[in-house]
């Protein structure tokens, strides 16, 4: 498996295309990229299946609310 990646996302806040990097070779991850447009934080989780051999990241506003 590649262990360097470069991948574009939409911004959940304002829509903006930014392109992000991903390490895999540090295994799973879970951080958060402010968008270089309206600034508000984008929730990213990342997880290699390596049963598989793929990376998947899911891409979050990170503001669900719970009622």
């Amino acid at each position: 498996m590649k262990q360097l990646y470069d991948q574009r996302i939409s911004c959940p806040h304002c829509g903006h295309h930014i392109f992000v990097s991903l390490d895999a070779s540090e295994g799973d991850q879970d951080y958060y990229e402010d968008c270089a447009a309206c600034c508000n934080p984008i929730h990213l989780n990342m997880h290699i299946d390596y049963a598989i051999n793929k990376l998947e990241l899911r891409v979050d506003a990170d503001d669900e609310q719970v009622f």
